[in-house]
């Protein structure tokens, strides 16, 4: 398959310059993709974000490297992109549990963390339903958090992010804020140094609610609020783009999850589509989320790769 060979190509590409600092755009460039769309694809069959599998790698192979020779542990920091020895020690000690020094002792068990072999597998033994949409601009509002795929804390964040808004009366005040009771919850805001994007839980704005919100200066990013009911919400602007329109079916927040990773796992790898690296969102009309048939919809912008 056309796209496994080209994550694959990335891949090598990584374990080929451990020891060099490379940026996710030359990766993403060994797997001809966006690096927005490399980024979700490795994540969601790896299960490690990029930055994670460099880092863990690295550390891997600076163990190994001063458990079997005489480097002093301040090169082998440099080689493997620390610029201090103290940070060096700091994340190494985090991984293996051990400092570097110690890593040199005979007996001393340390951890590694094998070259990823991706393997994609269209099993087909369930529908997914979606459409293609053409849809014009438009404008949301609503609460933001930012969080992190690294170590999985994105979806436990995200969940508890639902849960407190309900609880603390956001999502009620929004409501005052929003021309239809439907809710979105969007990702957008990825920031490849960090490995973190931002989630907003959001509504179509109503027009009286945008007078006291600035529009955002670039499309994708929340515009900053400034009176007192804006203190609380930002606006984002979502841009005319083409859609995948994912039916999803269950209760919230596993139903959604699943879906999401089906998507990245078998969807995208099975059509000639990318993700066009602009805002995507969740849209939940009303209702029981908990119910197993409660119905909601995952908005995806694409491109169609050449």
């Amino acid at each position: 398959m056309e796209w496994l060979k080209r994550m694959q190509a990335a891949i090598d590409y990584m374990e080929d310059h451990m020891d060099e600092r490379i940026t996710i755009e030359e990766i993403a460039r060994a797997a001809c993709s966006s690096t927005h769309h490399f980024q979700r694809m490795f994540y969601m069959l790896s299960g490690v974000t990029v930055g994670e599998y460099l880092r863990r790698r690295r550390l891997t192979l600076a163990a190994q490297e001063l458990a079997s020779s005489s480097s002093k542990v301040i090169d082998t920091a440099l080689k493997y992109g620390y610029d201090s020895p103290e940070s060096f020690a700091k994340a190494f000690r985090k991984v293996h549990g051990v400092s570097p020094s110690q890593a040199r002792h005979a007996g001393v068990k340390l951890k590694a963390f094998p070259r990823i072999a991706i393997q994609i597998m269209l099993k087909g033994d369930q529908e997914m339903d979606y459409r293609i949409v053409e849809r014009e601009g438009f404008t949301l509002i609503g609460k933001v958090i930012e969080t992190t795929s690294a170590g999985g804390k994105s979806s436990k964040e995200i969940t508890e992010f639902w849960r407190a808004c309900f609880e603390q009366g956001v999502i009620q005040r929004l409501s005052e804020q929003i021309e239809e009771e439907k809710l979105y919850g969007v990702v957008y805001g990825f920031d490849c140094e960090q490995d973190s994007f931002k989630y907003m839980i959001a509504g179509r704005a109503a027009r009286g609610a945008l007078a006291d919100h600035p529009q955002a200066a670039e499309v994708g990013q929340a515009a900053e609020a400034d009176s007192q009911t804006a203190d609380e919400f930002k606006t984002l602007e979502i841009p005319a783009s083409t859609w995948a329109v994912f039916t999803c079916v269950g209760p919230m927040p596993g139903a959604i999850q699943s879906l999401i990773h089906r998507i990245y796992q078998e969807w995208f790898p099975a059509t000639g589509y990318e993700h066009a690296g602009t805002p995507e969102f969740e849209l939940y009309p009303p209702g029981d989320s908990s119910s197993e048939d409660y119905q909601c919809e995952m908005w995806i912008p694409v491109i169609k790769k050449e």
